[in-house]
């Protein structure tokens, strides 16, 4: 599982692609999100 974020500039390993930008979230593991935001608008996540 993890959440990716479109049109949001961020670090790519909190862009959430597992096996590419991070290893993923497993079952029953937490993982927390952490990154400023540069500029406003409207965006889109899923998971």
């Amino acid at each position: 599982t993890s959440v990716h974020w479109h049109g949001i500039l961020l670090p790519y390993q909190m862009d959430g692609v597992p096996g590419i930008s991070y290893p993923g979230i497993a079952p029953g593991e937490t993982f927390i999100y952490r990154f400023k935001l540069r500029q406003s608008g409207t965006f889109w996540y899923h998971s």
